[in-house]
């Protein structure tokens, strides 16, 4: 049998599966990767060597054994959670007698499509494990020794528990296997691309298999009339420069011309971290004789996502046209508003269209495990079915159980 045939039946198997098995096989793969972490070391310093150190992806690449051992505490965390499997949403006994309950199930099979993050690879199985999804991952190229051990252990703790390793399966490097992965109708239920924009594009664009969009971050901040200095120097330093590469990092920050004064303290710590700041004309005259690494904004340092030490600044005259300005540009992923006025923050918060919404607070939370719910599968940028972080509960279906006592219908 080739992949799809034996993740179809691995994936029918796992509903027969206890929650307890589930959750001894993730803390199994806990220890698992601590004990292993030598040889997840070496197969990554593999796919490091053949990256250059400057690229914005080598953060992401990167693994450690504290990163491994976070890794393995997100796995328990997963484990500790109760199971989302056969929770009954609503029931209703009908006047003929007929009980229909509404109750959640897994998809079945979920395939990922992801760029140089093997992480992904632990967080992924674990969540749909858990959730009682089989999974087929297609990691980049670039972790491709990464996530071919790290499924190598997954396996292995399968096997050890009379579990059927395809459960989880790792296809080969290469756009033929995506293709192929994106065409697997009947046998794959949902894709979830974790990338660039360009990835997600060409997932959305190409796939017979409905897609959850997520990944693509390009987020602002609003750092209103009514903002705190001490505040906003705090979130736009944190929101920039805490992990640059990750979909949460600022790209924009969005001030009100009132506050353009406050600029060189609002950005002056960015230029700890090299920080490059792509100033529109109004922003420029202020951080020019104060800020070492100021350019010209050009139209295209707004809506981009830099993933990079960079970001862009733009001078707007209202809070209207400032979230004009979030509108135009937005992936509707995390926006946030710096600002002590009621009336504006929640003019904000109904206004601007994002999965994450932040009033006085960095985008760097837009994070499952920051928002209680575990290691998350992705940020979703869409509307249909799930928005935002998504876990557990965003890794399931429902099905009807409808029970009777022989009723026919007339």
């Amino acid at each position: 049998m080739n992949w799809k045939q034996t993740s179809l039946k691995a994936s029918r198997l796992l509903n027969l599966v206890s929650d307890d098995t589930i959750n001894n096989v993730l803390n199994s793969l806990a220890d698992a990767a601590i004990n292993q972490t030598d040889r997840i070391l070496i197969e990554n310093k593999k796919d490091l060597d053949a990256m250059e150190k400057s690229n914005p992806m080598y953060d992401r690449l990167l693994l450690s054994s504290e990163r491994i051992k976070g890794i393995a505490s997100d796995i328990r965390n997963v484990a500790n959670l109760p199971s989302p499997l056969g929770k009954i949403i609503s029931t209703n006994t009908r006047p003929n007698g007929m009980q229909i309950s509404k109750v959640t199930v897994p998809f079945g099979v979920i395939g990922i499509i992801y760029e140089a993050r093997p992480n992904v690879s632990f967080d992924v199985f674990s969540l749909c494990f858990k959730s009682g999804n089989a999974c087929v991952l297609k990691g980049g190229t670039d972790a491709y020794n990464s996530n071919k051990v790290i499924v190598e252990i997954i396996q292995q703790v399968l096997e050890d528990n009379r579990l059927d390793k395809n459960i989880v399966t790792l296809l080969p490097a290469g756009r033929e296997a995506t293709a192929e992965l994106m065409n697997a109708v009947g046998y794959v239920d949902m894709i979830i691309p974790r990338g660039g924009k360009g990835l997600i594009d060409y997932v959305r664009e190409n796939s017979k298999i409905p897609v959850i969009e997520t990944g693509a971050g390009i987020c602002h901040t609003y750092f209103d009339e009514y903002g705190d200095l001490e505040k906003g120097k705090s979130i736009i330093f944190n929101a920039k420069t805490r992990r640059v590469s990750v979909c949460n990092a600022l790209d924009c920050l969005v001030i009100h011309k009132s506050r353009l004064t406050d600029l060189p303290v609002l950005c002056g710590k960015l230029a700890e971290k090299n920080v490059i700041i792509y100033a529109d004309e109004s922003s420029y005259n202020q951080l020019k004789d104060s800020y070492p690494y100021l350019e010209h904004a050009t139209e295209e340092s707004f809506g981009t996502e830099f993933l990079d030490y960079k970001m862009s600044i733009r001078t707007v005259n209202s809070i209207d046209e400032a979230i004009e300005q979030i509108s135009l540009h937005s992936s509707k992923h995390s926006e946030c508003i710096i600002s002590e006025n009621n009336e504006k923050i929640e003019i904000f918060n109904k206004m601007v269209d994002a999965a994450c919404i932040y009033t006085n607070v960095s985008t760097a939370f837009t994070d499952g495990a920051q928002f209680g719910l575990g290691a998350e599968i992705g940020i979703s940028t869409q509307k249909m079915h799930a928005r935002g972080p998504m876990a557990l509960e965003e890794l399931c279906s429902y099905k009807w159980i409808i029970k009777g006592e022989g009723q026919i219908r007339s």
